[in-house]
C-alpha cells in the first residue's frame, strides 16, 4: 500500500486535536488527534493514520522531570522520527519543536531565565527547520512556538524569532506555550491580544480546555486538550465499560467528551477571528 504522507486539508474554523496516551488510537478516531512523541517512538510497527494529527515533543515532560533537553533526544534524532512519522503514518500536520516552556516553576527547575529559554526554543526551531529542509520535509512541518509568563514576554520572544529571520505575521501556525494551566483566565486572553495585535494570528493554544476554549476559541487556529482523561480518572467507568476501573483510557469516554463538551463550542465558533484591543478585562482570575 502506498504510504499516506500527504498534508491532511486545511480546516476551516477552528481545530481541536483530542490528546492521547495511545497513538494506536490514530487508526480509528473520528477525530484530529494530539499524540507525544514519547509514546510514539517505542513503536516498532507504526498505526497508519486515517484522520489528522500533530506531534508533540514532550518538552514539558522533558523539562519538569530533568530540567534539561540533555535526557531527550537531539534534534537530529528528533527530525529523523518526524521523517518517519510524515512517511509511516500519514496525516500528519505539523510538529511541536524541542521548546523551553517558561512557567516559574520550570525556569526553577531548569535554573535559567525566560531569556535563556526564548534563545533556546528560537535556536531549537531554527535547528529543527534547517535538518527538515535536508530531509525533504515541507517547510512548515515544525510550527514555531512562542513561550513566556507575563504578556510581554511573549511579545519578546517573537521579537528573536524575527532577529532570526523567522516572520510569525505570515507563518501558517504558530504555538502559545505556558498556557496549559491558564487557559481560561484573562492573562491568556491579554497574551491572545497582545500577539494578534502584533499581526500574529494563527495561533495554536496548548492545552486549551472547555473553560478556555469557550472564551477564546474564535481567536484561535487550532488547540488541543487531554482533560478529558484527568476527567474520567475521578469518576467510575461509563455503564458498559466493564474491563477498566475509569475511563481514563478508553477511547469511547475521549470520544463523548468531544462530542459533549468541544464540538459545540467549535460550532458556536466557525472561525477564528482577530480580538479587539484590549477586549479583555484586567487581572487574571477566570
Amino acid at each position: 500500500m502506498t504510504p499516506t504522507h500527504h498534508r491532511p486539508p486545511q480546516q476551516v474554523g477552528t481545530q481541536f486535536y483530542l490528546g492521547t496516551h495511545h497513538p494506536g488510537w490514530l487508526s480509528s478516531a473520528p477525530v484530529p488527534l494530539f499524540i507525544s512523541d514519547r509514546r510514539l517512538r517505542s513503536y516498532k510497527r507504526l498505526p497508519r493514520a486515517i484522520v489528522p494529527w500533530a506531534l508533540d515533543s514532550g518538552g514539558f515532560t522533558e523539562l519538569s522531570q530533568y530540567g534539561s533537553w540533555d535526557h531527550g533526544p537531539t534534534p537530529a534524532d528528533y527530525i529523523a522520527r518526524v521523517h518517519r512519522y510524515w512517511h509511516e503514518v500519514g496525516h500528519l500536520a505539523w510538529a511541536a519543536p524541542q521548546d523551553w516552556m517558561c512557567e516559574p516553576w520550570i525556569t526553577a527547575k531548569t535554573g535559567l531565565t525566560i531569556t535563556e529559554h526564548h534563545h533556546r526554543t528560537v535556536d531549537n526551531y531554527q535547528r529543527l527547520r534547517d535538518l527538515a529542509a535536508q530531509a525533504d520535509l515541507p517547510a512548515d512541518i515544525i510550527t514555531p512556538v512562542l513561550q513566556g509568563w507575563e504578556p510581554d514576554d511573549y511579545l519578546r520572544c517573537a521579537d528573536l524569532y524575527a532577529a532570526a529571520g523567522v516572520d510569525l505575521t505570515t507563518a501558517p501556525l504558530v504555538g502559545l506555550g505556558t498556557v496549559c494551566r491558564r487557559q481560561g483566565t484573562t492573562t491568556a486572553g491579554h497574551i491572545i491580544t497582545g500577539l494578534h495585535t502584533a499581526g500574529i494570528t494563527r495561533l495554536h493554544g496548548f492545552g486549551f480546555k472547555v473553560h478556555g476554549l469557550a472564551r477564546y476559541a474564535g481567536h484561535l487556529v487550532s488547540a488541543d486538550s487531554l482533560a478529558w482523561s484527568y476527567t474520567a480518572r475521578r469518576r467510575p467507568p461509563l455503564p458498559g465499560c466493564t474491563t477498566h476501573i475509569n475511563c481514563a483510557n478508553c477511547p469511547r469516554f475521549a470520544y463523548q467528551w468531544h462530542t459533549n463538551h468541544i464540538s459545540p463550542i467549535l460550532n458556536r465558533h466557525p472561525t477564528w477571528t482577530q480580538p479587539p484591543l484590549f477586549a479583555y478585562p484586567t487581572g487574571t482570575a477566570a
